[in-house]
This record gives structure tokens, C-alpha cells and sequence, in this order.
């Protein structure tokens, strides 16, 4: 699996001028990313922001008429660079949550969320309680709510935290991480599809609770920006009905990631 570095954001598309807010009907929005979480965003050898979340994202400006550069920003800094109009709404598998809620506004989900324990081949763990996972190290992405479920539900475990997916699993696939608990499908994808990744597997059933996979993963604006909201939900639903986002989704999915059928 390819590695990205998490200063990413060096190597982004921005915008000349200055940090200024835009409204919808700018002619060029900014579209605010990671750039380090496969295969929904991600820097290819280019250099080049690709992934599920970019296509999406790039699919709905030109719905609403307007050119959209490209900007990675890691993800603790991600919902702080919105607020300080670095870009104009992020859409970066961001689950939506009412804590996230209380700092910007989301559009409606653009796919279903849920997580996943990820163990090693043959580690013998099935019993996902805080008892039975006493003293084991357990890695998350810091920032994200797959570290918030982890360090709730297993305060007895070594609660480690990353400062990207691509870092976590590489300690995981070099045996320095019991377990992990990951976005579902990214994980999936990285057990299934990556060398790397052949080392693990999901176990366990899905996160689902409410109060850390939100409801589901919407694209994230200031909440001073309703017009713009607005627009990218209307553009998500027209995409929908005339096949664009399943086209998208097929590239990358073997399900409908909309649906999780």
C-alpha cells in the first residue's frame, strides 16, 4: 500500500489570493480533503489528489456551476482550516456527529458510516469487551471517532494514536499493534486489495452506535454558508437519480457505499 506523507498539504492545489470566504456563486470554490485515506482520498505518485471523495466532490461543482481547485490538509487541522476559509466545504469521509455539529453544518450523507475492529491473521481475538482487551495495544487515527470509540469503550487497553490511516497500518502490518479500529470500508479495502494488508482482517461486528458513526458522512461547510449547502445537496441528489455517483462508486466499491447494499 502506498505510503503518504502527512504534510501533504505542501503538495496541494490552492488557490491564488488569500484566505478569503466564497459564496456559491463564486466561479471557484476551494474543496478542502486529507489526501492520506484510500481509496476515498489520496495523493497519487503525480502528485495529484484522487480518490472517491475528490471525484464526488469535483462531480458536485460542476452540478452547481462552478470550478473547484484541490486542497489536502491533514486531518487534525481539517474542520480548523474550514473555519478559517483555507477552503470552502471539506469532503473528506467526515462522519457527521452532533459534536461536529456544534462547529460547522453538514450536507445530507453522501454514503452510510460504520466501523470495524481490525485484528492479525490468526491473532485468536474475538471478544471485543474492555476485560478481554485489557493491556492490548490498540491503534485509531487521532482526531477521528474510531478514537473516540476506542478510547471510551477500552480504557484498560494501550490506546495508541496516529496521525494518519497509512501510519497506523503500517505499525499494524508490522506486528507493533494488537488491533485497530478503522472506517469500514477503507478497511476493507486495505485487508482485500493491498500486500500490506494481507497481514489482517475485519472481526467482530460493525459499529453502528449513533453516537460515534453519526448519521452517516456528509460533506462539512461553515454554518454561515446555508446557500452553498444547499446547492451540494441538490447536486448529491441529482447525481443519484441520473447514475453519476453510481458510475463513481463502481470504480471503487463492489457495493452501493450510498446504501451499503
Amino acid at each position: 500500500m502506498k505510503l503518504f506523507n502527512r504534510h501533504v498539504a505542501a503538495i496541494a492545489l490552492t488557490l491564488a489570493g488569500g484566505l478569503v470566504a466564497i459564496s456559491a456563486s463564486a466561479e471557484t470554490l476551494r474543496l478542502g480533503t486529507e489526501g492520506a485515506y484510500p481509496p476515498f482520498n489520496y495523493i497519487e505518485s503525480d502528485g495529484k489528489i484522487a480518490g472517491f471523495d475528490v471525484e464526488i466532490g469535483l462531480e458536485l461543482c460542476k452540478r452547481i456551476g462552478v470550478e473547484c481547485d484541490l486542497v489536502a490538509q491533514d486531518w487534525d487541522g481539517i474542520i480548523p482550516g474550514l473555519l478559517a476559509n483555507k477552503y470552502d466545504f471539506i469532503i473528506a469521509s467526515m462522519f457527521i456527529t452532533e459534536e461536529r455539529k456544534k462547529r460547522v453544518d453538514f450536507t445530507d450523507p453522501y454514503y452510510l458510516a460504520a466501523m470495524t475492529h481490525v485484528v492479525p491473521k490468526g491473532s485468536g481475538i474475538t471478544e471485543f469487551t474492555n476485560e478481554a482487551l485489557a493491556g492490548k495495544v490498540i491503534g485509531a487515527q487521532s482526531g477521528t471517532t474510531q478514537a473516540d470509540y476506542a478510547e471510551a469503550t477500552y480504557p484498560d487497553a494501550d490506546i495508541r494514536l496516529y496521525p494518519t490511516q497509512d501510519e497506523l497500518n503500517l505499525d499494524m502490518a508490522s506486528g507493533r499493534v494488537d488491533l485497530q479500529v478503522g472506517d469500514m470500508l477503507p478497511m476493507l479495502d486495505w485487508t482485500k486489495k493491498t500486500e500490506d494488508g494481507a497481514c489482517c482482517e475485519l472481526a467482530g461486528e460493525p459499529i453502528t452506535d449513533p453516537k460515534f458513526v453519526g448519521d452517516g458522512v456528509g460533506i462539512a461547510v461553515r454554518q454561515e454558508d446555508d446557500d452553498l449547502r444547499e446547492k451540494l445537496n441538490a447536486a448529491l441528489k441529482e447525481i443519484r437519480a441520473d447514475g453519476t455517483y453510481k458510475a463513481i462508486n463502481d470504480k471503487y466499491f463492489d457495493l452501493d457505499i450510498y446504501t451499503m447494499k
